[in-house]
Protein backbone atom coordinates (compact mmCIF):
# COMPACT_ATOMS: atom_id res chain seq x y z
CA UNK A 1 0.00 0.00 0.00
CA UNK A 2 1.44 3.36 -1.02
CA UNK A 3 1.64 6.37 1.26
CA UNK A 4 -1.21 8.85 0.91
CA UNK A 5 -2.62 11.93 2.59
CA UNK A 6 -3.57 9.88 5.69
CA UNK A 7 -0.79 7.28 5.89
CA UNK A 8 2.97 7.46 6.43
CA UNK A 9 5.42 4.50 6.72
CA UNK A 10 8.66 4.78 8.74
CA UNK A 11 11.28 2.10 9.47
CA UNK A 12 12.29 3.51 12.86
CA UNK A 13 11.42 6.38 15.13
CA UNK A 14 13.21 9.72 14.99
CA UNK A 15 12.20 12.79 16.96
CA UNK A 16 11.99 14.78 13.73
CA UNK A 17 8.88 12.74 12.89
CA UNK A 18 7.06 15.00 15.33
CA UNK A 19 6.89 17.34 12.30
CA UNK A 20 4.89 14.69 10.45
CA UNK A 21 2.50 14.37 13.40
CA UNK A 22 2.18 18.15 13.40
CA UNK A 23 1.36 18.05 9.67
CA UNK A 24 -1.34 15.41 10.13
CA UNK A 25 -2.90 17.34 13.03
CA UNK A 26 -3.05 20.53 10.95
CA UNK A 27 -4.61 18.70 7.99
CA UNK A 28 -7.11 15.83 7.94
CA UNK A 29 -5.41 13.63 10.52
CA UNK A 30 -3.79 10.31 9.72
CA UNK A 31 -1.63 7.40 10.86
CA UNK A 32 2.12 6.93 11.07
CA UNK A 33 3.45 3.39 11.27
CA UNK A 34 6.87 2.85 12.87
CA UNK A 35 8.58 -0.42 11.92
CA UNK A 36 7.51 -0.68 8.28
CA UNK A 37 9.23 -0.20 4.95
CA UNK A 38 8.15 2.27 2.25
CA UNK A 39 5.57 -0.19 0.94
CA UNK A 40 3.95 -0.82 4.30
CA UNK A 41 5.56 -4.20 4.91
CA UNK A 42 6.21 -4.83 8.60
CA UNK A 43 9.93 -5.12 9.48
CA UNK A 44 9.51 -4.55 13.22
CA UNK A 45 11.11 -2.30 15.84
CA UNK A 46 13.25 -3.62 18.72
CA UNK A 47 12.32 -0.90 21.23
CA UNK A 48 8.52 -0.95 20.88
CA UNK A 49 7.80 -0.93 24.62
CA UNK A 50 9.94 2.17 25.17
CA UNK A 51 8.36 3.93 22.19
CA UNK A 52 4.91 3.34 23.69
CA UNK A 53 5.96 5.63 26.55
CA UNK A 54 8.29 8.09 24.79
CA UNK A 55 6.18 9.05 21.76
CA UNK A 56 3.00 10.14 23.59
CA UNK A 57 5.04 12.18 26.08
CA UNK A 58 7.09 13.93 23.37
CA UNK A 59 3.98 14.71 21.32
CA UNK A 60 2.26 16.16 24.39
CA UNK A 61 5.28 18.19 25.57
CA UNK A 62 6.38 19.56 22.18
CA UNK A 63 3.15 19.74 20.14
CA UNK A 64 0.65 20.16 22.94
CA UNK A 65 -1.73 17.50 21.61
CA UNK A 66 -2.67 13.95 22.54
CA UNK A 67 -2.31 11.08 20.05
CA UNK A 68 -3.15 7.39 20.25
CA UNK A 69 -0.04 5.19 20.18
CA UNK A 70 -0.79 1.52 19.68
CA UNK A 71 1.43 -1.57 19.73
CA UNK A 72 0.66 -3.92 16.85
CA UNK A 73 2.13 -7.32 15.97
CA UNK A 74 2.40 -9.15 12.66
CA UNK A 75 4.31 -12.39 12.06
CA UNK A 76 5.89 -12.05 15.47
CA UNK A 77 7.21 -8.56 14.73
CA UNK A 78 6.17 -5.53 16.80
CA UNK A 79 5.41 -2.21 15.14
CA UNK A 80 3.85 1.04 16.30
CA UNK A 81 0.74 2.81 15.03
CA UNK A 82 0.43 6.53 15.82
CA UNK A 83 -3.10 7.74 15.22
CA UNK A 84 -3.41 11.54 14.84
CA UNK A 85 -6.77 13.28 14.94
CA UNK A 86 -7.23 16.54 12.99
CA UNK A 87 -6.86 19.51 15.30
CA UNK A 88 -9.43 22.30 15.47
CA UNK A 89 -6.67 24.80 16.30
CA UNK A 90 -3.21 25.41 14.76
CA UNK A 91 -0.48 23.05 15.98
CA UNK A 92 3.17 24.07 15.77
CA UNK A 93 6.47 22.25 16.12
CA UNK A 94 8.91 24.60 17.88
CA UNK A 95 7.28 27.59 16.16
CA UNK A 96 7.00 25.89 12.75
CA UNK A 97 3.66 25.03 11.18
CA UNK A 98 3.66 21.86 9.09
CA UNK A 99 0.83 20.58 6.90
CA UNK A 100 0.14 17.23 5.29
CA UNK A 101 -0.73 17.52 1.61
CA UNK A 102 -1.00 14.36 -0.45
CA UNK A 103 1.89 12.13 0.62
CA UNK A 104 4.19 15.05 1.46
CA UNK A 105 4.78 17.26 4.50
CA UNK A 106 4.95 20.96 3.79
CA UNK A 107 6.37 23.75 5.94
CA UNK A 108 3.92 26.62 5.75
CA UNK A 109 5.38 30.08 5.14
CA UNK A 110 4.26 33.51 4.01
CA UNK A 111 0.78 33.82 2.52
CA UNK A 112 0.12 30.07 2.88
CA UNK A 113 0.82 30.28 6.61
CA UNK A 114 -1.38 33.35 7.00
CA UNK A 115 -4.23 31.64 5.17
CA UNK A 116 -3.84 28.50 7.29
CA UNK A 117 -3.85 30.38 10.60
CA UNK A 118 -6.86 32.43 9.61
CA UNK A 119 -8.80 29.37 8.47
CA UNK A 120 -8.00 27.44 11.65
CA UNK A 121 -9.18 30.30 13.85
CA UNK A 122 -12.37 30.72 11.82
CA UNK A 123 -11.25 34.17 10.67
CA UNK A 124 -11.36 35.12 7.01
CA UNK A 125 -8.69 37.23 5.33
CA UNK A 126 -11.21 39.82 4.16
CA UNK A 127 -12.58 40.18 7.72
CA UNK A 128 -9.33 41.47 9.27
CA UNK A 129 -9.73 45.06 10.58
CA UNK A 130 -7.52 47.76 9.05
CA UNK A 131 -5.97 50.53 11.14
CA UNK A 132 -5.59 54.13 9.97
CA UNK A 133 -8.57 54.41 7.61
CA UNK A 134 -12.06 55.70 8.36
CA UNK A 135 -15.46 55.76 6.68
CA UNK A 136 -14.76 59.35 5.59
CA UNK A 137 -11.80 58.09 3.56
CA UNK A 138 -14.01 55.91 1.38
CA UNK A 139 -15.21 56.78 -2.10
CA UNK A 140 -18.58 58.45 -2.74
CA UNK A 141 -18.87 57.02 -6.28
CA UNK A 142 -18.47 53.49 -4.94
CA UNK A 143 -21.33 54.01 -2.50
CA UNK A 144 -23.41 55.50 -5.34
CA UNK A 145 -22.73 52.41 -7.47
CA UNK A 146 -23.76 50.11 -4.63
CA UNK A 147 -27.00 51.98 -3.98
CA UNK A 148 -27.84 52.14 -7.68
CA UNK A 149 -27.32 48.42 -8.23
CA UNK A 150 -29.06 47.45 -4.99
CA UNK A 151 -32.15 49.38 -6.13
CA UNK A 152 -31.99 48.05 -9.67
CA UNK A 153 -31.77 44.45 -8.48
CA UNK A 154 -34.67 44.84 -6.09
CA UNK A 155 -32.60 43.37 -3.27
CA UNK A 156 -32.94 46.61 -1.29
CA UNK A 157 -35.45 49.45 -1.32
CA UNK A 158 -34.91 53.20 -1.10
CA UNK A 159 -36.06 52.99 2.51
CA UNK A 160 -33.45 50.31 3.19
CA UNK A 161 -30.74 52.50 1.67
CA UNK A 162 -31.80 55.70 3.45
CA UNK A 163 -28.96 55.54 5.94
CA UNK A 164 -25.49 56.96 6.38
CA UNK A 165 -22.50 55.27 4.77
CA UNK A 166 -21.32 54.09 8.18
CA UNK A 167 -24.72 52.56 8.92
CA UNK A 168 -24.67 50.89 5.50
CA UNK A 169 -21.25 49.38 6.17
CA UNK A 170 -22.41 48.15 9.54
CA UNK A 171 -25.53 46.57 8.02
CA UNK A 172 -23.28 44.74 5.53
CA UNK A 173 -21.08 43.44 8.35
CA UNK A 174 -18.05 45.41 7.16
CA UNK A 175 -17.19 47.00 10.52
CA UNK A 176 -15.33 45.28 13.36
CA UNK A 177 -15.43 47.17 16.66
CA UNK A 178 -15.65 50.45 14.77
CA UNK A 179 -12.82 49.60 12.38
CA UNK A 180 -13.20 48.95 8.66
CA UNK A 181 -12.58 45.39 7.52
CA UNK A 182 -10.34 44.68 4.55
CA UNK A 183 -13.48 43.91 2.54
CA UNK A 184 -14.74 47.45 3.14
CA UNK A 185 -11.44 48.89 1.88
CA UNK A 186 -11.52 46.75 -1.25
CA UNK A 187 -15.18 47.41 -1.99
CA UNK A 188 -15.38 51.13 -1.28
CA UNK A 189 -11.93 52.78 -1.23
CA UNK A 190 -10.82 54.66 -4.33
CA UNK A 191 -7.30 53.23 -4.04
CA UNK A 192 -7.42 49.84 -2.30
CA UNK A 193 -3.95 49.08 -3.71
CA UNK A 194 -2.54 51.31 -0.96
CA UNK A 195 -3.26 48.35 1.34
CA UNK A 196 -3.59 45.44 -1.08
CA UNK A 197 -1.15 45.50 -4.00
CA UNK A 198 -2.55 43.82 -7.09
CA UNK A 199 -6.22 44.60 -6.37
CA UNK A 200 -7.00 45.56 -9.96
CA UNK A 201 -7.88 44.00 -13.32
CA UNK A 202 -5.69 43.62 -16.43
CA UNK A 203 -7.31 43.10 -19.82
CA UNK A 204 -5.39 42.24 -22.97
CA UNK A 205 -6.32 41.43 -26.56
CA UNK A 206 -4.11 38.78 -28.12
CA UNK A 207 -3.45 37.58 -31.63
CA UNK A 208 -1.64 34.29 -32.15
CA UNK A 209 0.05 32.86 -29.06
CA UNK A 210 1.56 35.58 -26.88
CA UNK A 211 1.07 38.35 -29.45
CA UNK A 212 -0.39 41.13 -27.26
CA UNK A 213 -2.12 43.72 -29.46
CA UNK A 214 -3.39 46.16 -26.82
CA UNK A 215 -4.27 46.20 -23.13
CA UNK A 216 -5.92 48.13 -20.30
CA UNK A 217 -5.82 48.20 -16.53
CA UNK A 218 -8.88 48.96 -14.40
CA UNK A 219 -8.15 50.38 -10.96
CA UNK A 220 -10.33 51.68 -8.15
CA UNK A 221 -12.67 50.04 -5.68
CA UNK A 222 -14.04 46.61 -6.55
CA UNK A 223 -17.42 48.21 -7.23
CA UNK A 224 -15.81 50.65 -9.69
CA UNK A 225 -13.91 47.80 -11.36
CA UNK A 226 -17.05 45.69 -11.65
CA UNK A 227 -19.01 48.66 -12.99
CA UNK A 228 -16.50 49.46 -15.75
CA UNK A 229 -14.92 46.20 -16.80
CA UNK A 230 -17.88 44.69 -18.69
CA UNK A 231 -18.57 47.91 -20.58
CA UNK A 232 -14.90 48.14 -21.58
CA UNK A 233 -14.82 44.53 -22.77
CA UNK A 234 -17.83 44.98 -25.04
CA UNK A 235 -16.92 48.44 -26.31
CA UNK A 236 -13.26 47.79 -27.06
CA UNK A 237 -12.43 44.08 -27.03
CA UNK A 238 -15.34 42.21 -28.61
CA UNK A 239 -16.69 42.49 -32.13
CA UNK A 240 -20.41 42.23 -32.73
CA UNK A 241 -21.98 40.69 -35.82
CA UNK A 242 -24.48 43.14 -37.33
CA UNK A 243 -27.81 41.90 -38.68
CA UNK A 244 -31.20 43.47 -39.33
CA UNK A 245 -34.76 42.55 -38.51
CA UNK A 246 -36.59 44.74 -41.00
CA UNK A 247 -35.24 48.18 -40.08
CA UNK A 248 -34.04 47.16 -36.62
CA UNK A 249 -30.28 46.81 -36.27
CA UNK A 250 -29.23 43.79 -34.18
CA UNK A 251 -25.75 43.37 -32.68
CA UNK A 252 -24.83 39.81 -31.71
CA UNK A 253 -21.68 39.28 -29.64
CA UNK A 254 -19.80 35.95 -29.53
CA UNK A 255 -20.54 35.64 -25.80
CA UNK A 256 -23.70 36.83 -24.00
CA UNK A 257 -22.99 39.80 -21.78
CA UNK A 258 -24.76 38.28 -18.76
CA UNK A 259 -22.56 35.17 -18.92
CA UNK A 260 -19.32 37.18 -19.10
CA UNK A 261 -20.54 39.48 -16.34
CA UNK A 262 -21.22 36.51 -14.08
CA UNK A 263 -17.76 35.07 -14.77
CA UNK A 264 -15.94 38.36 -14.17
CA UNK A 265 -17.93 39.17 -11.03
CA UNK A 266 -17.13 35.76 -9.60
CA UNK A 267 -13.45 36.27 -10.37
CA UNK A 268 -13.58 39.58 -8.47
CA UNK A 269 -15.53 38.23 -5.50
CA UNK A 270 -13.56 35.01 -4.97
CA UNK A 271 -10.02 36.16 -5.75
CA UNK A 272 -7.25 35.49 -3.22
CA UNK A 273 -6.16 39.11 -2.88
CA UNK A 274 -3.51 38.14 -0.32
CA UNK A 275 -1.49 36.72 -3.23
CA UNK A 276 -1.15 40.31 -4.57
CA UNK A 277 -1.81 39.15 -8.14
CA UNK A 278 -4.26 41.11 -10.36
CA UNK A 279 -7.19 39.44 -12.08
CA UNK A 280 -6.29 38.84 -15.72
CA UNK A 281 -8.67 38.72 -18.67
CA UNK A 282 -7.14 37.47 -21.90
CA UNK A 283 -9.30 37.97 -24.98
CA UNK A 284 -8.80 36.33 -28.38
CA UNK A 285 -10.99 36.50 -31.45
CA UNK A 286 -12.66 33.20 -30.55
CA UNK A 287 -11.99 32.74 -26.82
CA UNK A 288 -11.88 34.50 -23.47
CA UNK A 289 -9.69 33.42 -20.54
CA UNK A 290 -10.46 34.79 -17.08
CA UNK A 291 -7.99 33.95 -14.32
CA UNK A 292 -7.61 34.89 -10.69
CA UNK A 293 -5.48 33.57 -7.88
CA UNK A 294 -7.76 31.44 -5.75
CA UNK A 295 -7.78 28.75 -3.09
CA UNK A 296 -10.33 25.95 -3.15
CA UNK A 297 -12.12 25.09 0.11
CA UNK A 298 -10.42 22.26 2.01
CA UNK A 299 -11.11 18.93 0.37
CA UNK A 300 -12.36 20.42 -2.90
CA UNK A 301 -11.13 19.22 -6.28
CA UNK A 302 -11.88 20.27 -9.84
CA UNK A 303 -14.46 17.47 -9.89
CA UNK A 304 -16.16 18.96 -6.82
CA UNK A 305 -16.32 22.28 -8.60
CA UNK A 306 -17.95 20.87 -11.70
CA UNK A 307 -20.60 18.98 -9.73
CA UNK A 308 -23.53 20.50 -7.87
CA UNK A 309 -22.17 22.05 -4.68
CA UNK A 310 -23.12 24.52 -2.00
CA UNK A 311 -21.62 27.98 -2.11
CA UNK A 312 -18.54 28.52 0.06
CA UNK A 313 -17.34 32.06 -0.75
CA UNK A 314 -13.61 32.52 -0.27
CA UNK A 315 -14.27 36.15 0.68
CA UNK A 316 -17.67 36.04 2.43
CA UNK A 317 -17.57 39.72 3.41
CA UNK A 318 -16.87 40.81 -0.17
CA UNK A 319 -19.52 38.40 -1.44
CA UNK A 320 -22.02 39.88 1.00
CA UNK A 321 -21.23 43.37 -0.33
CA UNK A 322 -21.95 42.21 -3.86
CA UNK A 323 -25.17 40.47 -2.85
CA UNK A 324 -27.02 43.74 -3.38
CA UNK A 325 -26.08 43.59 -7.05
CA UNK A 326 -28.22 40.88 -8.59
CA UNK A 327 -26.49 39.79 -11.82
CA UNK A 328 -29.62 38.09 -13.09
CA UNK A 329 -31.44 41.42 -13.45
CA UNK A 330 -29.37 42.28 -16.51
CA UNK A 331 -29.77 41.06 -20.07
CA UNK A 332 -32.42 39.15 -21.93
CA UNK A 333 -33.73 35.68 -21.13
CA UNK A 334 -31.28 33.95 -23.46
CA UNK A 335 -28.35 35.71 -21.80
CA UNK A 336 -29.64 34.66 -18.39
CA UNK A 337 -29.85 31.04 -19.53
CA UNK A 338 -26.30 31.24 -20.86
CA UNK A 339 -25.10 32.72 -17.60
CA UNK A 340 -26.75 29.91 -15.65
CA UNK A 341 -25.00 27.33 -17.83
CA UNK A 342 -21.60 28.72 -16.90
CA UNK A 343 -22.39 29.61 -13.30
CA UNK A 344 -20.88 26.46 -11.77
CA UNK A 345 -17.85 26.73 -14.04
CA UNK A 346 -16.82 30.18 -12.90
CA UNK A 347 -17.27 29.83 -9.15
CA UNK A 348 -13.82 29.99 -7.50
CA UNK A 349 -12.11 28.67 -10.63
CA UNK A 350 -8.87 29.55 -12.41
CA UNK A 351 -8.23 29.89 -16.14
CA UNK A 352 -11.80 29.60 -17.32
CA UNK A 353 -11.99 29.11 -21.08
CA UNK A 354 -15.13 30.16 -22.94
CA UNK A 355 -15.44 29.26 -26.62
Amino acid sequence: MAENQNTEWKESWRDEYLKWICGFANAQGGKIYIGTDDNGNVIGVPDSKKLLEDIPNKVRDILGIIVDVNLLTQDGKDYIEIYVNPSSYPVNYKGEYHYRSGSTKQLLKGAALTEFLLSKTGYKWDAVPVDGVTVEDLDKESFDIFRREALRSGRMTEKDLNMSNEQLLDSLGLLEQGKLKRAAILLFHRNPEKWVTGAYIKIGYFGEGSDLRYQDEIHGSLFIQADRVIELIYLKYMKAIISYDNVTRIETYPLPKAAVREAVYNAIIHSNYAALVPIQIRIHEDAVYISNDCIFPVGWTVETLMERHRSQPYNPNIANGFSGQDMWKHGDEESKKSAKRVKNMVFQCRNIHFT
